[in-house]
């Protein structure tokens, strides 16, 4: 009882585990538990007076009630709430204890939960938060868009997004895996969306990411500015981590089996017109009944997930392509074989241009002052 009586002491005056077990002559993990049993018992240091030594052993190490004999949480209403925003397991096992004081501790509550959460349906293991996630890639299969004067074809490129709670879909062909492309179907998917995610997780799509890294990828510049514009984080897959990307995955799955395998038989002349038919079966794929649960991807994205999107801005992303240039003695850059005049005070001077359809922006360091100007 003493050495309980030290642990206290010591850890309330902000010694380490280490410390304190050094002190008392035991080993760390016997500090560890006593502080544990202490922190579950709601035993603090200072002592109350009346505590004495039989009461300060009764709490901290009493018998434990057999699991089969202690209330059980509604597993599944707990798995639910989980997918809230700002919902913890401690929240939840809080309220827990509050009805039911004598049931189990943290570490039991958590340990059950999972042991649960294992025996469930594949498709519970993903938690998934409203509003968090988009899970976005193109799909393996492209569509045959024919030349109507000379037969040639090209292949379609089918870039598929996924919001991961409500797996409400979004679909759009395009003629390449470009930036433009790329970024013009997220700006797409968005408004299809009505409201950007907390983040977005790609594959590791040269269009998307220059320089794939397991833990800290480089993101492409234009693919930085357009997750600024909308506020929102890019995540990218770790490489080779398939449950990153399981999300996207299925649903590249499901769009090729739903969408594309109706296409197989059809001849496409254009991408206006290949997008049409893939829009309105977006649409039926959207409104399809689920399975093994109640809706559809739609009604579950009204409910649960479209209040929980950020609203987009007035005005949607504008595609810009960055370079760099020097600027020439005469105070000009030279971008896309045409000049552009720049303040004279940039001469000699490496600069950002970034190249949009509307505009030649400058960006660059000048005397430690960062600055962006519209030129041209």
């Amino acid at each position: 009882m003493r050495k309980i009586r030290e642990v206290l002491r010591l850890k309330a005056e902000g010694f380490s585990d280490r410390q304190i077990a050094a002190a008392i002559g035991s080993a760390r993990s016997t500090v560890q538990e006593c502080v544990r049993r202490a922190r579950d018992a709601g035993v603090t240091w200072p002592l109350p007076p009346t505590m004495d030594e039989a009461a300060l052993h009764a709490k901290m190490y009493r018998r434990v009630v057999p699991l089969s004999r202690t209330p059980r949480p509604d597993f599944a209403y707990l798995h639910a709430e989980l997918r809230r925003r700002s919902v913890t397991r401690l929240l939840l096992w809080e309220e827990y204890k509050s009805t039911h004081p004598d049931g189990w501790q943290y570490s039991v509550f958590c340990d059950q939960y999972r042991r649960w959460l294992a025996t469930q349906e594949l498709v519970l293991r993903q938690e998934h938060t409203p509003g968090d996630k988009l899970f976005v890639d193109y799909a393996g299969h492209t569509v045959p868009i024919q030349d109507r004067h000379t037969g040639s074809t090209r292949a379609a490129q089918i870039f598929v997004a996924v919001l991961g709670f409500s797996n409400y879909t979004y679909a759009e062909a395009s003629l390449s895996q470009g930036a433009g492309d790329w970024l013009g179907a997220h700006v797409r998917a968005l408004n299809y969306f009505g409201g950007a995610p907390r983040a977005i997780v790609p594959d590791n799509l040269k269009s998307g990411v220059t320089k794939a890294h397991r833990y800290d990828p480089d993101i492409n510049r234009a693919y930085q500015d357009f997750a600024e514009y909308y506020q929102l984080a890019v995540l990218p897959a770790r490489v080779r981590k398939p449950r990153d990307k399981a999300k996207v995955e299925t649903g590249v799955l499901v769009v090729e089996r739903w969408i594309l395998a109706r296409l197989r038989n059809q001849t496409f002349f254009s991408i206006g017109e290949l997008n049409g038919t893939v829009a309105s079966l977006v649409e039926r794929l959207n409104t399809r009944a689920f399975k093994k649960i109640e809706g559809n991807r739609r009604s579950r994205f009204e409910q649960f997930e479209r209040a929980t999107l950020k609203p987009l801005p007035p005005r949607a992303y504008e595609f810009g392509e960055w370079r760099k240039a020097k600027v020439h003695p005469d105070y000009h850059i030279e971008v896309a074989r045409a000049y552009y005049s720049v303040p004279y005070r940039l001469i000699g001077e490496r600069v950002d241009v970034r190249l949009t359809a509307q505009a030649v922006e400058v960006h660059g360091d000048h005397d430690g002052t960062v600055f962006g100007e519209r030129v041209g």
